[in-house]
């Protein structure tokens, strides 16, 4: 049987100063009745409907090199006059590109960027069909050194194919497989390392002084030991992590054998930066964090999903209650990936985890939504996230990373060492991702079952079902007790509190970005947005109000003038106590035989 003609794709970074992209789909056996073709309304990784379609700024089609009638059906999708005879339909079009983001595209004179879910109209009827995509160079001597950085294959055999790193025609065997390889292009740097038999390579767009050397020894030794968790060789041939450097961004998203990143320049690793017996800094932690987070998702999301999710539905919500599984669950192995592989310690790790503990203990949110909750509404509120966020809704990536520490604490505790949650991951990728089948909504708890065995499979699989689908506090304080870990909770400032977050980026302007439930300034009818102007006639800066309020005492009746969009208004409030929501943990000065070679089962060699 002969094989099928294969899509073909062309983009060009036609007008880098306009952020224009130009992209061309060519189909050699269009649907005689209409041939229609869709863009994605989101991107797998990032729940919430982006409309990538609005930003194709022109559209037109050909039929042989002849202009032809095309209509646009709805938001995101088209269809061309049907054909007569057999024929080849192009579609020509131009792709906005101004979103520096890792979801979408962006494209000026220093470099161009592009996610396919953007850029890559799918062809209905035939998104299981091999693609081409000749991905050019922009005109200009000023662009006579870009290079291109991909997963995406090289198209090899194929006229006009692309050599690495060069621009040329690449290939994917389908369409899923086309939008899931994002593609930088520019003057780069790149740096490379081997980790379990496969190159990775890193590359950095932007302004850097990285020590690309430093990094690339980091990262080998975490990407390592996440493959022998799920066991060698890893799903891959090769892998990129393409990092976009800014003065101040934090971002990722995850791949099939890539991730596209955003960092802070000052996150990076330089030259003579401490090391060795040296904690280091947080920002370094940070983005090493990060990079663990996605290189994870290479098993946990991209091959092991839920079964909502395969396929994709990429033109609508696909609904799940798992993603406290599937972000929580990675949230929680990307820091102790870091202590496992021995980049960072174990007191430099808990600190990591204190400060996840403290973020969730801060939202009241907690006490209303469960993480069952968050994750099937991710779409509508965890990813549209206002002022009362904190108030409403608990992050199922935040609070999932506690309940999977819980779960692997007490799985290892009931077996005395013989299992953990590294088991169920296992499980999960030996049933589920090497397998293609999707996890069902309750399959998570069915691995518990089965890794735990006996009485304590059961015993967990009920507890984590009860506890996902509840809004209970974790008794992280005894599990870790058992480990030879303090937990410790004290109040979270120093001084009397209005109850309130300020919003960022405003100079001295004291504006309120979140009034947090049963707080004073609720009490008194504060709201976000309002600017405080003064406090008992004295005038409040953002740098100034937390000595006056240190000047105070918990109790204290205070006047507060404020302004609520163009009008002035007064609020008498009532001083409260700071919240106990800060965590600090340590590890125990003493511990017995048995507790320690239970914490070197979960956190490595530790004192």
């Amino acid at each position: 049987m002969p094989a099928l003609p294969a899509v073909e794709y062309r983009i060009c970074p036609a007008q880098p100063g306009a952020h224009l992209f130009e992209v061309s789909c060519t189909v050699r056996d269009p649907d005689p009745q209409g041939q229609i073709f869709r863009l994605p309304a989101w991107i797998p990784g990032s729940y919430m409907i982006r409309e990538f379609a609005r930003h194709i700024v022109t559209l037109r089609a050909e039929l042989d090199g002849e202009p032809w009638p095309i209509d646009k059906l709805d938001k995101h999708s088209w269809r061309a006059a049907p054909t007569a005879v057999k024929g080849t339909l192009s579609l020509h079009y131009e792709v906005y590109a101004w979103d520096l983001s890792v979801r979408a595209a962006h494209l000026d004179d220093s470099h161009g960027f592009f996610n396919g879910t953007s850029v890559f109209l799918a062809v209905d009827g035939r998104t299981d069909r091999p693609c081409l995509v000749d991905i050019e160079r922009p005109s200009g001597t000023a662009y006579r050194d870009w290079k291109v950085a991909t997963a995406l294959a090289l198209a090899r055999g194929v006229r006009g194919a692309a050599r690495p790193y060069g621009f040329g025609v690449y290939r994917a065997a389908d369409y899923d497989e086309l939008i899931d390889h994002p593609v930088e292009m520019g003057n780069f740097t790149l740096g490379h390392f081997e980790a379990a038999g496969v190159t990775h390579d890193i590359v950095l767009s932007g302004r850097h002084d990285c020590d690309l050397e430093r990094l690339g020894e980091d990262l080998r030794r975490v990407c390592e030991w996440q493959v022998a968790l799920f066991g060698a060789p890893p799903p891959m041939d090769y892998y990129v992590f393409l990092t976009m450097v800014v003065g101040e961004g934090y971002g990722g998203l995850e791949h099939r054998a890539s991730t596209a990143l955003l960092c802070s320049r000052a996150d990076l690793p330089w030259k003579g930066m401490a090391g060795g017996a040296e904690t280091l800094p947080e920002g370094y932690k940070t983005f090493l964090g990060l990079c663990s987070h996605e290189y994870f998702h290479t098993w946990n999301v991209k091959r092991i999903k839920p079964a909502a999710f395969t396929p994709y539905d990429l033109s609508e919500e696909n609904y799940t209650r798992l993603l406290w599984a599937f972000e929580g669950f990675t949230s929680y192995y990307d820091d102790l990936a870091l202590v496992r592989s021995g980049v960072i310690k174990p007191e430099e790790y808990l600190e990591l985890l204190a400060k996840t503990v403290s973020n969730v203990l801060r939202g009241s949110g907690r006490g209303k939504q469960s993480v069952a909750e968050s994750s099937f509404d991710a779409w509508t509120k965890f990813y549209r996230q206002d002022e009362n966020a904190p108030n409403a809704i608990v992050s199922y990536y935040a609070k999932g990373a506690l309940i999977a520490l819980a779960l692997d604490l007490q799985l290892r505790a009931g077996s005395e060492g013989r299992k953990s949650l590294d088991d169920v991951m296992r499980l999960l990728w030996q049933a589920h991702g090497q397998s293609g089948i999707g996890v069902a909504e309750d399959g998570i708890f069915a691995a518990v079952r089965e890794v735990g065995g006996g009485t304590l499979g059961p015993r967990l699989a009920r507890w984590l079902e009860k506890t996902v689908e509840g809004t209970e506090d974790l008794p992280l304080a005894r599990l870790l007790k058992g480990f030879g870990v303090d937990y410790h909770v004290e109040p979270a400032g120093k001084t009397p509190e209005l109850g309130v977050k300020l919003a960022t980026g405003n100079g001295d302007e004291v504006r309120l970005a979140t009034v947090y439930d049963g707080g004073p300034a609720q009490a008194a009818g504060l709201s976000a947005g309002d600017v405080l102007l003064a406090l008992d006639g004295l005038k409040l800066s953002a740098k100034s109000m937390d000595a006056m309020l240190a000047r105070r005492q918990v109790g204290d009746e205070v006047e507060i003038h404020a302004f609520r969009r163009d009008e002035l208004r007064q609020f008498r409030l009532t001083l409260a106590a700071p919240e106990a929501s800060k965590v600090s943990l340590k590890l125990a000065a003493r511990a017995g035989a048995a507790v320690l070679k239970l914490r070197r089962g979960w956190l490595g060699s530790t004192k």
